[in-house]
């Protein structure tokens, strides 16, 4: 690169990525030198360090189509979205994790630095513009949670996830890597736009540019745990502390949102054509087996693990459709999917205590007669899940449905449908349970802080809010696309 070439960086674009870098080496200096034994002062910064980044974030990037670094960092508002996202589901999960960490003898300042720099790498993947930045982000928050879901050294199920978890990853990542290389290899350049245009001229290496495609679909699709890329998800979700599984269930699949739109939906639209057969296989075996094997599940853990191969379906079908109003009717179901099922796991750690996990789903049996509030919420979160009208489930399920068949995958919404109607059975027993069923033994004890449970509520009550009033968070979503 010549001097002439050289392009001098525009720091304020990246801003958010240095606020979170600079505040997560602050937070570990912090927690070094702090006498405190619950790590409050790395508590206390961590949760400000994400609830700015989200001010920061919308600041800076809403509303702006710039990129910087000689085009490697992207600033729109498609990043803003995924990034604000992202930056709430870590506060949330921050703020539902500190008694359960506590009480198992887990809460040390290395979860939440861990933690930070894995949204870190999460709000790189999002606003990566060349291959090069794209993969390190993946990297970066891959490899945090390989430790977070290891967190707890003394479990056997921990250590046995992570390990299947690094060694699949690292097997995902290498085929990723593999197809970026491809694509390199034949365009000689890593700029996602390059690419772009490329893919839109070639015809003499056309063959080699497809194989290089699949190698990266496969990657991307173990990122979302679709399936028959699925094997981590359901072992993980069980074998990891419960904070780390809401992590990796709500705000990794909103990164995964973005590396999909980055590299496949925008990067390789050129290829619409070619992907969208991939992904309409991908769609398909994730709604039939993530539906028929949840409904024989008793641990709730792995219950929402299978689930959430039947989102990723939807997810999956949102960009099968190839349109801006797919794409927007995607983001929208994985943020408000992932903002769902972040209160689900909030429910679980707020009935769990020492010694006990309440991840059986028979553990909720009686729960209205211990907390009618709880009670109402979870009933809020699995209908919503279920896609029942008037919750925001029923809206995301509606748009993506609408976008396949616009699309004309009319057979694709309707084999939709029927998962939606089967899933139904394995949410609504959770309720039956809850209102219906008397408790067992002590029954739920919902045990938790005062602000632990306030922030639950507010959560669960979002559902129906967004359920009713769902217009502006939709319009966000979509005008990241237009």
């Amino acid at each position: 690169m010549t001097i002439d070439a050289f392009e001098t960086p525009n720091l304020l674009l990246a801003l958010p990525e240095i606020w979170l870098l600079a505040m997560a080496c602050v937070v570990l200096v912090v927690d070094l030198y702090s006498s405190d034994r619950d790590h409050g002062p790395a508590f206390i910064l961590a949760q400000i360090t994400l609830l700015v980044g989200i001010g920061i974030t919308m600041i800076t990037q809403w509303g702006v189509d710039a990129t910087t670094f000689n085009g490697s960092y992207v600033a729109d508002s498609l990043a803003a979205v995924l990034k604000s996202a992202i930056l709430l589901l870590v506060f949330l999960g921050f703020a539902y994790s500190r008694d359960y960490m506590r009480d198992r003898g887990l809460l040390r300042g290395e979860f939440y630095m861990l933690g930070l720099f894995c949204v870190l790498g999460m709000m790189v993947t999002v606003s990566a513009g060349n291959l090069l930045t794209l993969y390190l982000g993946v990297e970066l928050m891959s490899l945090c949670l390989y430790a977070l879901v290891a967190f707890d050294r003394d479990s056997p199920t921990g250590s046995e996830a992570a390990m299947k978890y690094f060694v699949l990853g690292a097997l995902a990542s290498g085929m990723l890597l593999y197809g970026m290389s491809m694509l390199y290899g034949v365009t000689g350049t890593l700029e996602l736009s390059a690419i772009t245009q490329a893919a839109a001229e070639m015809d003499e290496h056309r063959l080699l540019f497809l194989f290089g495609l699949v190698f990266m679909v496969v990657g991307v699709a173990f990122k979302f745990g679709a399936v028959p890329f699925h094997m981590w998800v359901p072992d993980v979700y069980q074998g990891a502390p419960t904070p780390v599984t809401l992590v990796i269930a709500t705000a990794s699949k909103v990164a995964a949102v973005g590396l999909f739109l980055r590299l496949i939906g925008e990067g390789l639209l050129p290829l619409l054509e070619s992907w969208q057969h991939m992904v309409v296989i991908l769609a398909v075996l994730s709604l039939i087996l993530g539906n028929t094997i949840a409904l024989v599940q008793t641990n709730i853990k792995r219950m929402l693990a299978y689930s959430t191969f039947n989102h990723v379906g939807f997810i999956l079908m949102g960009f099968v459709a190839g349109t801006p109003h797919g794409f927007g009717a995607a983001t929208f179901y994985a943020v408000t999917y992932a903002l769902t099922v972040a209160a689900t796991f909030g429910l679980i750690m707020l009935l769990a205590r020492k010694g006990f996990e309440a991840d059986q789903i028979s553990d909720f049996k009686g729960l209205n007669e211990r907390s009618p509030l709880f009670a109402f919420v979870m009933l809020l979160l699995m209908i919503s899940l279920t896609g029942i009208p008037g919750t925001v489930g029923f809206y995301a399920k509606w748009m993506v449905l609408k976008a396949v068949v616009e699309a004309g995958f009319v057979w694709l919404a309707v084999l939709a449908v029927i998962g939606a109607v089967v899933g139904a059975f394995y949410y609504l027993r959770l309720v039956r349970y809850c209102y219906f069923d008397k408790p067992e033994g002590e029954g739920p004890q919902p045990d938790g802080s005062r602000g632990f449970q306030a922030v639950l509520a507010v959560n669960g009550l979002a559902i129906l809010w967004f359920g009713i009033f769902p217009g502006s968070l939709v319009a966000v979503c979509m005008a990241a696309f237009l």
